[in-house]
Protein backbone atom coordinates (compact mmCIF):
# COMPACT_ATOMS: atom_id res chain seq x y z
CA UNK A 1 0.00 0.00 0.00
CA UNK A 2 1.42 3.91 -1.17
CA UNK A 3 0.48 6.46 1.13
CA UNK A 4 -0.19 9.50 -0.45
CA UNK A 5 1.09 12.88 0.52
CA UNK A 6 -1.25 15.68 0.55
CA UNK A 7 0.54 18.85 -0.68
CA UNK A 8 0.75 21.57 1.80
CA UNK A 9 2.00 24.92 0.19
CA UNK A 10 0.74 26.43 -3.50
CA UNK A 11 3.61 25.71 -5.05
CA UNK A 12 3.26 22.44 -4.71
CA UNK A 13 -0.84 22.40 -5.60
CA UNK A 14 0.80 24.10 -8.99
CA UNK A 15 3.82 22.00 -9.16
CA UNK A 16 3.27 19.16 -8.15
CA UNK A 17 6.63 18.96 -6.29
CA UNK A 18 7.91 19.79 -2.78
CA UNK A 19 8.96 23.61 -2.49
CA UNK A 20 12.97 24.02 -2.12
CA UNK A 21 13.60 23.74 1.63
CA UNK A 22 16.25 26.74 0.92
CA UNK A 23 13.56 29.38 -0.54
CA UNK A 24 11.82 31.63 2.12
CA UNK A 25 8.82 32.10 1.62
CA UNK A 26 8.29 35.99 3.51
CA UNK A 27 4.78 38.24 3.91
CA UNK A 28 4.74 41.48 5.80
CA UNK A 29 2.12 43.10 7.01
CA UNK A 30 2.28 47.06 6.69
CA UNK A 31 -0.86 50.17 7.61
CA UNK A 32 -0.22 52.45 4.58
CA UNK A 33 3.04 54.10 4.25
CA UNK A 34 4.08 55.13 7.77
CA UNK A 35 7.57 55.64 8.50
CA UNK A 36 7.31 52.30 10.80
CA UNK A 37 5.67 50.58 7.40
CA UNK A 38 8.03 52.21 5.30
CA UNK A 39 11.01 51.33 7.28
CA UNK A 40 9.76 47.55 8.01
CA UNK A 41 9.92 47.38 4.00
CA UNK A 42 13.60 48.57 3.88
CA UNK A 43 14.72 46.47 6.55
CA UNK A 44 13.36 43.33 5.29
CA UNK A 45 15.17 44.21 1.66
CA UNK A 46 18.45 44.84 3.31
CA UNK A 47 18.33 42.31 5.48
CA UNK A 48 17.13 39.48 2.51
CA UNK A 49 20.25 41.09 0.59
CA UNK A 50 22.57 40.36 2.55
CA UNK A 51 21.32 36.89 4.51
CA UNK A 52 19.18 35.11 1.83
CA UNK A 53 20.41 36.22 -1.65
CA UNK A 54 18.48 34.68 -4.13
CA UNK A 55 16.26 32.45 -1.61
CA UNK A 56 13.57 34.40 -1.11
CA UNK A 57 10.22 35.78 -2.12
CA UNK A 58 8.83 38.86 0.14
CA UNK A 59 4.64 39.47 -0.19
CA UNK A 60 3.89 43.04 1.12
CA UNK A 61 0.06 43.50 2.15
CA UNK A 62 -1.23 46.58 3.57
CA UNK A 63 -3.97 46.34 6.06
CA UNK A 64 -5.04 50.14 5.42
CA UNK A 65 -6.15 48.88 1.58
CA UNK A 66 -6.92 45.09 2.34
CA UNK A 67 -7.78 44.68 6.35
CA UNK A 68 -9.19 41.55 6.14
CA UNK A 69 -6.26 40.09 5.76
CA UNK A 70 -5.03 40.93 9.26
CA UNK A 71 -7.87 37.63 10.30
CA UNK A 72 -5.99 35.04 8.47
CA UNK A 73 -2.55 35.19 9.36
CA UNK A 74 -4.03 36.85 13.58
CA UNK A 75 -2.77 39.83 12.93
CA UNK A 76 -2.47 42.09 16.12
CA UNK A 77 0.39 44.28 15.62
CA UNK A 78 2.06 46.21 12.31
CA UNK A 79 4.31 46.03 10.98
CA UNK A 80 4.51 42.17 11.43
CA UNK A 81 6.81 39.78 9.50
CA UNK A 82 5.39 36.57 8.77
CA UNK A 83 7.84 33.39 7.75
CA UNK A 84 5.69 30.79 6.01
CA UNK A 85 8.49 28.79 4.65
CA UNK A 86 10.54 26.67 5.82
CA UNK A 87 8.24 25.84 7.70
CA UNK A 88 7.26 26.02 10.83
CA UNK A 89 5.93 28.94 10.73
CA UNK A 90 7.78 32.31 12.41
CA UNK A 91 6.36 35.54 13.23
CA UNK A 92 8.88 39.40 14.20
CA UNK A 93 6.53 41.95 15.02
CA UNK A 94 8.18 45.59 15.18
CA UNK A 95 9.68 47.82 11.88
CA UNK A 96 12.79 45.12 11.74
CA UNK A 97 15.49 47.93 13.01
CA UNK A 98 17.14 45.21 15.27
CA UNK A 99 18.62 43.24 12.94
CA UNK A 100 20.33 40.25 15.16
CA UNK A 101 16.80 40.44 16.63
CA UNK A 102 15.43 39.96 13.21
CA UNK A 103 18.10 37.06 12.11
CA UNK A 104 17.03 34.99 15.28
CA UNK A 105 13.21 35.74 15.36
CA UNK A 106 13.48 34.01 11.54
CA UNK A 107 16.00 31.50 12.36
CA UNK A 108 18.21 32.60 10.12
CA UNK A 109 20.86 33.03 12.95
CA UNK A 110 20.93 30.93 15.95
CA UNK A 111 20.60 32.89 19.82
CA UNK A 112 23.88 33.62 21.06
Amino acid sequence: MTATRTPKTLAELTTGSPPDPEQWDLRLYVAGKTPKSVAAIANLQRLCDEHLAGKYTIEIVDLIAHPHLAKGDEIVAIPTLIRKLPEPIRRVIGDLSNIERALVGLQIRARE
